[in-house]
C-alpha cells in the first residue's frame, strides 16, 4: 500500500490552510501565479484591465478600456466573487470570472468581446499536458519529423500555447476560418515571431565568415573559411541557425557549385570524406526546433551551370580572381562524391534523410559525358528512391534567364533579371549583394468544400475561392505587421545580421533581403474537389482536370490582382499538408453542415474513422488528396498519371511535385534514368521524386526494400516501415492516421 498521511492529518493540513487563507474584509485572499497569498485587492483587477488591454490598441486598433469601465467590471466580479463565498480565489479563476463578465456584457458592448480575447490565459488542462508528455494526443502527430524526447515534449506544449495566442489575437473571422477548417494557417505556433522557409546564398557566409548568433556576442565568431572541412561544417551551421530563425525548411541554392574552390586539389578520398561528414552532420544534429533534425535541401548541379561559368568564384574572403567555369571537375567530383555517399546510406544502410539531395537538371548536363553520374544517381533511386530531380527545363522555370530553386517540402523561389533590378549585382557579389529566396507564410485553402458550397455552379465556386484567397491575404497582412515587429526588435538575429566587410569596414546587405520573400496560398484535394462537383475524380475523366485547369487558371488570374492591389508578392502553390490533408478531411467529417458531401469524397477508412470521431478522437484515417496529386491508389499507368498531373506544374508558380510510388522489385538504374530523361525532357514537371518503402530492423540494422511484418536477415520482428511523407523520408511511426492510411493504399508500380 501507498505510503501517506492518514485522512484526519490530511483534514488538519486542510484547515491549517484554510485558516491561513483567512478572509480579509469579507473577501478571501488571493493566491497569485507567481506563488504569494495576498489580500483581495478590487483595484489590482482595474489596473489589470487598463495594462493588458493596451494590446488590443496594438494588435486590432481599439483603444484600451477607460477606467470607469475597468471599474464596473471590478465591482461585478467582486460581487460574484463574494457570492461564492471561497476561503480563497487563484489568480487565473479571477481573470475567468473577468472574462464571464465581458463576455456576458459583450451583448451591449461589442468592444468587450476584443477585450476578453487579450485577457484570455493560454495553456493546457493538466491532463493534455500529461498526455503530451506521454507521446499521445493531438498534438504529437502532426509533425513526423519530431521524434519523442523531451525536447519534443516542451516543444509541443510550447507549441499549444503560442496557436492558442495567435489564434486570439489575430481577427476573429480569420481565426473562425482556421478553427471550422476552411482555410490553414501552417506553421501556426510561429506565426508572430518567424517568416517560413529560406534557400541561402553560401557566397555570404564564404565572404563575410560565420555568425551563428547573429551578432556575435553570444557565440564565438569565425571569419571566412579558409580549408574544406571548415567551409563544409560552415555550410551545416549555416542550416542549423537558420533553423532557429525561421519555421520551415533551410536549404542551398548550387552547393556543389559554390563549394567547388574548396575541393581543388584534393584526393577523390577526402573529397568523399567532406561529403560523409556533411551528411553525418546534417543527421545526427538533434537541435533545432524541439529536438528535430535539420530539415534541409541541397540543390547539387554536376556540372557548372552556362549562368556561372563566366561570374568571379567567392571563397576564403576573396572575390575572384578565378570564375565557376574553372572549376568544371571540382563540382563533377564534389557531385560524384555526395552520390556514392547517398547510394552507401549510413551505418546501418539506411538511407539518409536529409538533407534533400535536389538534383539539378539543365540541357548542358543531358550530355553524354555526364552519363555515369546519373547512372550514379539513379543507382540510388533504384536501391531507396530517395533522390530528388529539380527540373530547369520547362520554359516556366525560366532556365538560361535566372536562379531557381525548390525548397522545403516542394516550394519553387526564382529570381530573374526581370524580377529583380539587382540581379546583376546579385549574380556577380557586387558589394555584398546576393541571393536570397524564401517564404513569409503559408495558408491552405480546403478545396473540397468550395465545391460542397458551389452547388454544382461554376460561378459560385471561383467566388468561393476568391473569398478564401482574400482570407489568406488578409492572414499575410497580419503576418507582415508582426514580422516588420520582430524584426525592429532584432528577434531574427541570424536573418537580419550585417556583418562588416573587413576590407572596406562597410557594413554587408543582410543576411535575408525579405522584400524577396513570398506569401504562399496552397491547394489541398484538388482532386476531391473536382469527384463531388463532376462526379469523376482526375483519373477517370478529362472534364474533371479541365475543371481543376479552369479554376486554378482563374484563381491564377486574381492572385495577380491581388498582389497589385496589396504589393504583396503572392504565389499558388501544393503545400506539403502532412497534417493539412487530415485536418480539412476531419473538419468536413465532424461538420453538422458539411458532413454529408465530405463522405462522398473523403479518401482513407471511413467507416473506421466515424466510429473513432463517436468516441471523440480526431487522429481519423481519413485524408483528402495532396494539392493537385491525382488520388494515390489510381491504378493508373505511369504516363496517364504524368499526362494528368503536368499540366498543373506551370500554373502553380510556388511549387509542385510530382511522385513515383515504386514497388519492391529492384529496378535497373537505365530503366530510370531513361523514365527520369523523358520527364525533364517531354513533360512541364519542375520538381519530381521516386520513392521507395523500407524497412528497417531495430535488432540487426538490416534495411530491406518494402513494408514487411518481419527481417528478412534474423526474421526479427522488431522492424521500423520507412517512407516519404510528403517531401521527405521518416519513421512512420511518427505519422498521423491519415498519413498511415495513404500509405496503405498508395498504388506502387516497377520499372
Amino acid at each position: 500500500m501507498r505510503r501517506g498521511r492518514s485522512l484526519p492529518e490530511k483534514q488538519t493540513v486542510l484547515e491549517q490552510f484554510y485558516k491561513s487563507a483567512r478572509t480579509y474584509r469579507g473577501m478571501p485572499m488571493v493566491r497569485t501565479t507567481d506563488g504569494y497569498l495576498v489580500p483581495w485587492k478590487k483595484e489590482r483587477i482595474v489596473e489589470q484591465l487598463q495594462r493588458e488591454t493596451q494590446l488590443a490598441e496594438i494588435i486590432f486598433g481599439l483603444e484600451p478600456l477607460n477606467g470607469s469601465y475597468a471599474e464596473k467590471i471590478a465591482d461585478e466580479v467582486e460581487r460574484r466573487i463574494k457570492k461564492m463565498r471561497p476561503r480563497f480565489v487563484s489568480g487565473p479563476l479571477i481573470r475567468e470570472v473577468v472574462n464571464n463578465v465581458l463576455l456576458e456584457w459583450s451583448e451591449e458592448v461589442p468592444e468587450f468581446e476584443i477585450y476578453r480575447k487579450v485577457l484570455t490565459r493560454v495553456g493546457a488542462p493538466v491532463y493534455d499536458a500529461y498526455q503530451i508528455d506521454m507521446g499521445q494526443g493531438w498534438e504529437a502527430r502532426e509533425n513526423a519529423n519530431l521524434q519523442p524526447n523531451p525536447e519534443t515534449v516542451h516543444k509541443k506544449k510550447a507549441d499549444r500555447l503560442s496557436k492558442e495566442e495567435y489564434l486570439l489575437l489575430l481577427p476573429p473571422h480569420l481565426a473562425t476560418a482556421h478553427h471550422q477548417g476552411d482555410i490553414h494557417i501552417h506553421t501556426l505556433e510561429y506565426f508572430g515571431t518567424r517568416p517560413f522557409c529560406q534557400d541561402w546564398d553560401l557566397r555570404y557566409f564564404f565572404y563575410y565568415g560565420l555568425l551563428p548568433d547573429g551578432t556575435g556576442f553570444r557565440s564565438s565568431v569565425a571569419g571566412p573559411a579558409k580549408h574544406p572541412e571548415v567551409a563544409v561544417l560552415h555550410s551545416v551551421k549555416v542550416l542549423a541557425a537558420g533553423q532557429t530563425n525561421f519555421s520551415g525548411g533551410q536549404g542551398f541554392m548550387y552547393y556543389t557549385l559554390f563549394l567547388a574552390p574548396y575541393m581543388r586539389g584534393l584526393k577523390y578520398e577526402e573529397v568523399k570524406q567532406l561529403a560523409q561528414m556533411m551528411f553525418y552532420e546534417l543527421t545526427q544534429t538533434y537541435v533545432t526546433r524541439g529536438g528535430q533534425l535539420v530539415f534541409s535541401n541541397i540543390q547539387l548541379p554536376m556540372g557548372v551551370p552556362k549562368i556561372w561559368e563566366n561570374v568571379p568564384i567567392v571563397a576564403r574572403g576573396r572575390i575572384g580572381p578565378d570564375v565557376y567555369g574553372d572549376y568544371e571537375e571540382e563540382v563533377q567530383t564534389f557531385f560524384r562524391a555526395i552520390a556514392e555517399v547517398a547510394y552507401e546510406g549510413d551505418y546501418w544502410g539506411k538511407p539518409f534523410n536529409f538533407p534533400k539531395n535536389e538534383h539539378y537538371i539543365s540541357p548542358e548536363f543531358f550530355k553524354p559525358e555526364y552519363d555515369d553520374l546519373w547512372l550514379l544517381v539513379h543507382k540510388t533511386v533504384s536501391k531507396y528512391g530517395i533522390p530528388y530531380f529539380d527540373n530547369m527545363l520547362p520554359a516556366y522555370r525560366g532556365y538560361g534567364k535566372g536562379v531557381s530553386c525548390y525548397q522545403c517540402c516542394a516550394y519553387q523561389f526564382a529570381a530573374t533579371p526581370e524580377s529583380d533590378p539587382a540581379f546583376k549585382e546579385k549574380l556577380y557579389f557586387e558589394d555584398g549583394m546576393h541571393f536570397s529566396l524564401g517564404g513569409w507564410q503559408v495558408v491552405s485553402i480546403n478545396m473540397p468544400r468550395l465545391a460542397y458550397r458551389a452547388r454544382g455552379e461554376y460561378d459560385r465556386l471561383l467566388e468561393a475561392a476568391k473569398e478564401n484567397m482574400r482570407l489568406a491575404v488578409e492572414v499575410f497582412k497580419v503576418k507582415k505587421r508582426w514580422m516588420e515587429r520582430a524584426i525592429e526588435n532584432n528577434l531574427i538575429p541570424f536573418a537580419t545580421q550585417r556583418p562588416r566587410d573587413p576590407r572596406t569596414g562597410r557594413r554587408a546587405p543582410p543576411a535575408v533581403d525579405f522584400s524577396e520573400l513570398v506569401y504562399v496560398i496552397g491547394v489541398v484535394g484538388v482532386n476531391e474537389m473536382v469527384q463531388f462537383f463532376t462526379g469523376k475524380q482526375l483519373h477517370e475523366s478529362r472534364d474533371s482536370v479541365r475543371l481543376a485547369l479552369k479554376l486554378l487558371l482563374d484563381m491564377e488570374k486574381y492572385r495577380r490582382g491581388l498582389e497589385m492591389k496589396t504589393g504583396l508578392k503572392l504565389v499558388l502553390a501544393r503545400t506539403p499538408a502532412e497534417s493539412t490533408a487530415q485536418t480539412f478531411a476531419v473538419a468536413d467529417l465532424l461538420s453538422p453542415k458539411y458532413r454529408r458531401y465530405a463522405k462522398q469524397v473523403i479518401k482513407g477508412d471511413l467507416e473506421l474513422a466515424k466510429s473513432m470521431a463517436r468516441k471523440g478522437e480526431r487522429d481519423l484515417p481519413i485524408y483528402y488528396s495532396n494539392g493537385t496529386h491525382t488520388y494515390v491508389g489510381a491504378k493508373i499507368p505511369l504516363g496517364e498519371k504524368i499526362e494528368i498531373e503536368h499540366k498543373f506544374f506551370p500554373i502553380l508558380s510556388g511549387g509542385n511535385i510530382f511522385h513515383i510510388w515504386l514497388g519492391e522489385a529492384s529496378s535497373d538504374p537505365e530503366a530510370l534514368y531513361k523514365v527520369t530523361k523523358r520527364i525533364a525532357t517531354q513533360s512541364q514537371i519542375g520538381y519530381f521524386t521516386y520513392t521507395k518503402d523500407l524497412t528497417v530492423c531495430s535488432r540487426c540494422g538490416t534495411t530491406s526494400v518494402g513494408l514487411l511484418d518481419s527481417c528478412p536477415n534474423c526474421g526479427s520482428r522488431e522492424i521500423r516501415w520507412w517512407s516519404r511523407i510528403t517531401g521527405y523520408y521518416t519513421d512512420v511511426t511518427g505519422w498521423n492516421e491519415g498519413k498511415k492510411q495513404e500509405l496503405k493504399e498508395r498504388y506502387r508500380i516497377s520499372l
